[in-house]
């Protein structure tokens, strides 16, 4: 898996939360339709696309995996 859809990213987040409120601290990773994305990955990913939100007033349709330097590589329109 190379990428998420807004479904699966809202869904990740979710459960990212959860984790937090239950435990106290971010999980060391979660995990995706079997795809294990680790802290530092879907903390990247989670800034980017609030970074997309702010900038262009609406959700990405697809949030890739993975640490990119280009936001446009990794937040498709």
């Amino acid at each position: 898996m190379e990428r998420l859809t807004l479904k699966q990213y809202r869904q990740m987040v979710e459960k990212v939360i959860e984790f937090k409120k239950l435990n106290g601290e971010m999980p060391a990773y979660t995990i995706v339709d079997g795809c294990k994305i680790s802290k530092s990955v879907y903390v990247d990913m989670i800034e980017t696309a609030n970074k997309f939100l702010l900038e262009m007033g609406r959700n990405p349709e697809i949030v890739e995996i993975g640490k990119q330097v280009n936001m446009n590589s990794i937040v498709k329109f």
